[in-house]
């Protein structure tokens, strides 16, 4: 019996050691099992990550696509054969609206860098580094003379008013050439805010125009028609200095039937004269072959130095063009826009001592026309400084063309036929807003598709080449008219006598975008790669409201601060307690 007890004694010992042999063994399985999981797992990241690494996969879960490049901009990117270098001089102690636009250049520039393939390279620099003020101050020079605009930041600190000097603009490089860019852009009439946030959504655009002009082998070629009195010179110095820097710009005229062939662009700018048929046969042909074309026209013939000796009259210049333009879709009228938004003009209101006592007072014929169709060419651009600007409509045209209108005038408006007789004496009258009853009148149009030509089913005029075969309707093309030709005249430095930057206005010291319309006009007649596409990327504010945020200031604080703690404190007891639950199973 005692033997039985001990023999059952060593079979149960035998039995537990068993058991616990084989639970040593399962654990140490399960170890290994464990372990080899997780090697299984990080090595499926890892070759997750060695392919997905030859792919260029990018996602923008943004509602606006703030982070999205537009696809012209992407084909730009991905030419590019050598390294681009780009100094950002937005850098130092900046207010938080500069910082939003200096954070839009960097993901930008990241993005561009990603597109293409690392041949984007960039640096930001604070033009306040250089602790000698004399070191400082010629940087300072040298960016403005690279065509880096300034731009005064007003701050306060400690309850005192702070103006600080900053650069919100950038250096483009490739070998040889550069380009300056400046970010800050936008409608002045816009509140701070807004404008800063209109210069976000321009930093892609800005940033591809430099790259596209320091990469650009051959520039396309514009032809600026001479012949009629067309302006030129240092009174179009400003605007023939930006056109160079994109085109190759000639004087020319129409007088031999080859005198277009080899440019894409004609601009017909404030002539005075009319155009022979035979001129215009030369010109309507040029379009029918898929030219573009650009007509900045004075239809009312003003002088406004003779306003100022008791009046002057106003009358139409005819140019011989009415056909031309009727044919296509467009008519020029001939009258002159009025508006309560308007630019002034330096008046003699009496004497002061022996001198005359000169003062700025409002003049509704210059217009500032501040309304755009939402396009590329006109996004996010400030105010159009206008002088006797003529309203211009659309009429019934055949073919396939879609009439675009451009700029407008603003809410109070209306139209003084011409002709007429303007006077100063008009500035003693008051500005009746119930007088201006009409609003967004249309002051340029763009015109797409395929025109017909004004010599359709009939014989060439005399002059050209007997046997010269007429184009009866042109391939797609496209043709922008403005009834204004002093639209592209700079002021003149009054010391100097040197062109002033376009849209500059002396008595109020504001420049308007009068430059940035023409400019883009011919870069979307030339834009192949479609840049001016990243125009039209909107970045929507989603401004607090600060009343509900001044009441609940304390509340979102704390939640802010108690959330985090108590998220990590219930996930951390969930973990024990599911842990603790695993194993103590395991164990029995």
């Amino acid at each position: 019996m005692r033997f039985l007890s001990s023999h059952l004694a060593l079979s149960l010992v035998s039995v537990k050691m068993v058991y616990l042999c084989i639970l040593m063994e399962n654990r140490q399985m399960r170890k290994w099992e464990d372990i080899l999981q997780w090697l299984a797992v990080a090595l499926a990241l890892l070759c997750a990550n060695l392919f997905l690494s030859s792919l260029f996969i990018r996602f923008d879960l943004t509602e606006d696509k703030r982070y999205s490049v537009a696809p012209g901009t992407r084909r730009l990117l991905e030419k590019l054969e050598s390294n681009i270098y780009v100094e950002v001089y937005l850098e130092g102690e900046l207010n938080a609206g500069f910082k939003r636009l200096r954070a839009a250049i960097r993901e930008t520039l990241e993005e561009f860098n990603a597109y293409s393939n690392h041949k984007i390279q960039f640096r930001f620099i604070n033009p306040e580094s250089a602790t000698n003020v004399e070191q400082r101050n010629a940087f300072h020079r040298e960016l403005v003379n690279a065509g880096v605009q300034p731009t005064n930041l007003f701050e306060n600190v400690n309850g005192k008013r702070i103006q600080k000097l900053i650069f919100p603009g950038a250096i483009v490089r490739s070998g040889t050439r550069q380009s300056a860019v400046n970010f800050l852009k936008g409608n002045l009439a816009a509140s701070a805010q807004e404008r800063l946030n209109q210069s976000i959504e321009g930093v892609e655009f800005e940033l591809a125009s430099a790259i596209k002009k320091v990469t650009q082998q051959q520039k396309p070629r514009i032809a600026l028609i001479q012949g009629h009195q067309e302006l030129n010179s240092l009174p179009i110095g400003d605007l023939k200095t930006s056109i160079d820097e994109y085109f190759i710009a000639d004087e020319i005229t129409l007088h031999s039937d080859s005198a277009l062939a080899n440019y894409q662009i004609a601009v017909i700018l404030q002539p005075k004269r009319p155009y022979t048929e035979e001129e215009k046969f030369r010109l309507d042909q040029f379009i029918m072959r898929g030219g573009k074309a650009l007509f900045m026209l004075d239809m009312v013939q003003m002088n406004l130095d003779s306003i100022a000796q008791g009046g002057a009259y106003a009358f139409g210049y005819n140019l011989n063009l009415d056909d031309l333009l009727f044919k296509y879709g467009v008519r020029v009228n001939m009258d002159l826009a009025q508006d309560l938004q308007m630019g002034t003009i330096v008046v003699n209101v009496g004497q002061f001592g022996n001198a005359p006592n000169l003062q700025p007072v409002p003049w509704p014929y210059y217009v500032l026309a501040n309304q755009f169709e939402k396009h590329p060419i006109t996004r996010n651009l400030n105010a159009i400084y206008t002088k006797f600007v003529s309203s211009v409509d659309t009429v019934k045209s055949k073919g396939q063309v879609r009439k675009i209108p451009l700029l407008m005038t603003n809410q109070y408006s209306r139209i003084r036929r011409a002709p007429t007789i303007v006077s100063l004496d008009e500035l003693k009258n008051d500005t009746d807003p119930e007088k201006f009853t009409r609003s967004h009148i249309p002051l340029a149009y763009l015109l797409e598709g395929s025109f017909h030509s004004l010599f359709r089913n009939r014989f060439a005029p005399e002059g050209i080449a007997p046997g010269t075969k007429i184009i009866q309707e042109s391939i797609p093309t496209q043709i922008a008219v403005i009834g204004d030709g002093d639209i592209a005249v700079n002021e003149l430095d009054r010391r100097s006598r040197q062109p002033l930057p376009l849209g500059f206005d002396p008595i109020t010291k504001q420049t308007f975008s009068n430059k940035d319309l023409i400019m883009n006009t011919l870069l979307y007649f030339t834009d192949k790669e479609g840049l001016l596409e990243a125009r039209l990327k909107e970045v929507r504010l989603r401004p607090l409201d600060k009343i509900r945020l001044a009441e609940e200031k304390q509340w979102w604080q704390g939640g802010n601060f108690i959330m985090p703690l108590l998220s990590v404190s219930i996930l951390g007891g969930l973990w024990y307690y599911v842990r603790k639950r695993r194993y103590e199973k395991r164990r029995f």
